[in-house]
């Protein structure tokens, strides 16, 4: 069986010499070249053009966010992994934005690495666990943005009882249940028919339902 081909590219020599000899002790993968910086990264890849790159995220005075992104754009069958010291939001975001299908902690363990390398060569994206958690926390402050967009208009008030609405509670179910008048209740109902620009609660009740209004009070 042909060996998948892989370039390391570290500053480090040392770091060089170990992630060699962890990666050609595997049956199905073996190291094809080495670079020192992203210009030394680009050329090797475009002249070996490796199954998988393996790329320190900072390469000195050069950035390997810059070589990824070159790589990626140039040479679609090469599969960047990028290499840390640290889980750092900024430049994981922008790995991920310029192409890289991995981003592995160097802390985390030789099998760690070998695991995302198969990863890429199998299609699939694998990011370390502590830098997981980052994206997904990311993620859902995203989704707690848009929701609070999309609710915008309406004050507190009124957001807890089209929250009541959702789940089909009537206008005295909602002022028992909030402490309200039932006139108040019936009132707020009707500016948020207004503000949401619908006819009816049943269509309020699929607007809080799409922008997932219940998910975002939970969250304040």
């Amino acid at each position: 069986m042909e060996r998948k081909k892989i370039l390391l590219v570290d500053d480090h020599e040392v770091v060089r010499i170990g992630l060699k000899a962890l990666i050609n002790r595997e049956p199905d993968i073996e190291v094809v070249g080495e670079a020192a910086n992203a210009p030394e990264a680009v050329t090797q890849a475009k002249s070996l053009r490796p199954d998988v790159v393996l790329m320190d995220i900072r390469l000195g005075t050069t950035s390997g966010i810059d070589a990824c992104r070159q790589i990626t754009a140039q040479l679609s069958g090469s599969k960047v992994i990028m290499l840390t010291s640290y889980a750092e939001d900024e430049m994981l975001f922008a790995a991920i934005r310029t192409g890289a299908v991995g981003y592995v902690l160097k802390q985390a363990g030789g099998w760690e690495v070998i695991r995302a390398i198969h990863a890429a060569l199998a299609g699939a994206r694998m990011l370390d666990p502590a830098a997981r958690e980052s994206v997904f926390e990311t993620v859902r402050q995203a989704a707690c943005s848009q929701a609070g967009g999309a609710f915008a208009g309406l004050n507190s008030a009124e957001q807890r009882v089209l929250a009541r609405i959702t789940t089909g509670d009537t206008n005295r179910e909602i002022a028992r249940q909030l402490h309200l008048g039932e006139g108040t209740v019936r009132n707020y109902v009707s500016s948020i028919l207004a503000k949401l620009n619908v006819a009816n609660r049943a269509e309020a009740a699929a607007y809080a339902t799409k922008y997932k209004l219940n998910e975002m009070l939970e969250t304040l």
